[in-house]
């Protein structure tokens, strides 16, 4: 038979409605040493509550949605622990669902979980607008727009929580240019998601600090540019930096130093060089964006711009709490931009010596 929170009232010697306190994170109304009992006796008896008894006591679930464009990208999962950790510490669970940034497919999981009675979703689409999903906050869900700048057409419910990827591709790229090198590429694949465009908008501002133009440098989108479509998702990153490598450095004029749009686009960048022969860290310096767990573990190691994912976690969930509790502070909403940090490592080095730079057309 289950546990009942009256078996453990009288394990802990507390009243009923004492457990329900601790259960449902209002323990600052007793004292440390009796909600440290009630949680003993949680444990000797293996108690779990009663979700749907809970949420129709309370009117609401303790269960919140993630939706990420893929966990094949190790950022995802980094990040989806990192939000659980903070979740479970406050009695909350979390659904993990996997969007590959489509819209049609987003807007289907928030149907899904608004129906099985969730209030709370982190989406970490990026994409410029999420009407497809606007029914839903129009509804009463909290919804966090994770890695994403808040844009015009938002509702102004909305919170956003982001790395400055601006400010984190300038840093990448200035790192290359205090090194030397003059001929830089950036490998993107297009440029439809919010993200994307800062990181691009960054690397720009970065060239122009150093007197350089645009056509300085080479953008290599895999030939979509900046349209709406994406010959590769977040499952071809790897891929789609191996193709960049093998075009780039089969030309003339090769670059030096390449930024790329994440960790898992430059390790396909790096896996490219290696089939041309060409040695990362003293041939061609290679930066990353997200500081994944490979990236430490590559070879060489990889220079990246790490995003304080256990703080950008933390907030997240603080504000879908404040949401699905009816706390919120910011009723109409608000957005969070954290400044990333340059991690240098053994992919980047000096310009090798090379014969003085020519402008070159700039590809896309």
């Amino acid at each position: 038979m289950s546990v009942t929170i009256h078996q453990v009232a009288a394990e802990a010697g507390v009243s009923p409605s004492t457990v329900s306190n601790v259960l449902n994170g209002r323990s600052d109304r007793m004292l440390p040493q009796t909600r440290e009992r009630v949680e003993a006796a949680i444990a000797r008896l293996g108690y779990r509550p009663n979700g749907p008894a809970r949420q129709l006591r309370t009117g609401r679930s303790h269960v919140l949605g993630l939706v990420v464009p893929s966990v094949a990208n190790p950022f995802w999962g980094t990040f989806a622990r990192h939000l659980e950790a903070a979740a479970l510490q406050a009695g909350y669970r979390v659904l993990l669902c996997n969007s590959e940034r489509d819209p049609g497919r987003e807007r289907g999981y928030l149907e899904e979980l608004w129906a099985d009675g969730v209030r709370g979703v982190v989406l970490c689409s990026s994409l410029p607008s999420l009407e497809h999903v606007l029914p839903l906050v129009d509804r009463g869900l909290t919804l966090v727009a994770f890695d994403r700048t808040a844009q015009a057409g938002d509702p102004p419910s909305l919170v956003n929580i982001s790395v400055d990827n601006a400010v984190g591709a300038e840093l990448a790229t200035r790192h290359l240019l205090e090194l030397g090198h003059r001929r830089l590429a950036f490998v993107s694949g297009s440029l439809r998601s919010v993200n994307r465009r800062a990181r691009f908008s960054g690397f720009e501002a970065a060239l122009e600090r150093f007197g350089l133009t645009a056509e300085d440098a080479v953008v290599w989108s895999g030939g979509v540019g900046n349209t709406d479509t994406d010959d590769y998702g977040d499952l071809d990153f790897p891929e789609l930096g191996r193709a960049a490598a093998r075009e780039l450095l089969g030309d003339g004029r090769p670059p030096t130093a390449i930024v790329a749009i994440n960790d898992m686009c430059a390790l396909g960048i790096c896996a490219g060089a290696r089939d041309a022969g060409v040695a990362v860290g003293t041939d061609l310096s290679v930066v990353g964006f997200d500081d994944i767990v490979l990236a430490d573990l590559a070879t060489p190691p990889l220079t990246t711009i790490r995003q304080p994912l256990p703080a950008m976690a933390d907030a997240a969930f603080a504000h879908l709490r404040a949401g699905v509790e009816g706390r919120a502070e910011r009723p109409n909403g608000g957005s969070l931009l954290l400044r990333p940090e340059l991690v240098v490592r053994g992919s980047t080095g000096p310009a090798p010596q090379v014969e003085p730079d020519r402008p070159r057309q700039r590809r896309r």
